[in-house]
């Protein structure tokens, strides 16, 4: 029972958890593709002046759709209260799967709030140092990354709009 216990505690934190990250840390060259199958690259979409939120998710993954769901419910808040918040969900879908993307996309309404991008290569998990979805992270105006954080737990939203509160100020 004892070790039954560790493991769940150790999932636990494997699955959710949040770290910081050194100021200096900047998102590194990854080429994406639109829905309209257009080469972009991340960096592109980071703006300086801007605090961007990066959520990597897929369309098989129940938690990443419930993150991008409730935080679509607190972005034209977060607007509202004069936060320069640019949001990037970008689908770690595989060929097998990237058809899915642009139907589920389309069905919640995301493109609304979000750029939506995908990285059909998967090269995002290596370059960022990553290794399963939901993973996010959190970027500064100055372009910094300030934030990774793993998984998902129905509230994260709540203290993401407090971060950004915080960045903003």
């Amino acid at each position: 029972m004892k070790t039954l216990s560790l493991f769940v505690f150790g999932l636990f934190f494997m699955t959710v958890s949040f770290s910081s990250v050194a100021q200096d840390k900047k998102i590194p060259t990854i080429e994406l593709k639109t829905l309209e199958s257009q080469v972009v690259n991340l960096k592109d979409y980071i703006k300086e002046g801007e605090i961007t939120f990066i959520s990597f998710w897929a369309t098989w993954c129940s938690p990443c759709k419930k993150e991008l769901d409730n935080l679509m419910k607190l972005v034209p808040n977060w607007k509202k209260q004069g936060h320069k918040v640019n949001i990037i969900a970008v689908s770690m879908d595989n060929s097998r799967t990237a058809s899915k993307v642009k139907g589920v996309v389309e069905s919640k309404g995301w493109s609304e709030y979000y750029t939506v991008l995908c990285d059909v290569d998967n090269v995002s998990y290596q370059k960022l140092s990553f290794q399963t979805v939901p993973q996010s992270f959190l970027i500064n105006q100055n372009g910094s990354i300030v934030e990774s954080h793993s998984g998902y737990t129905e509230g994260y939203e709540v203290e993401l709009g407090k971060k950004i509160a915080q960045l903003s100020d």
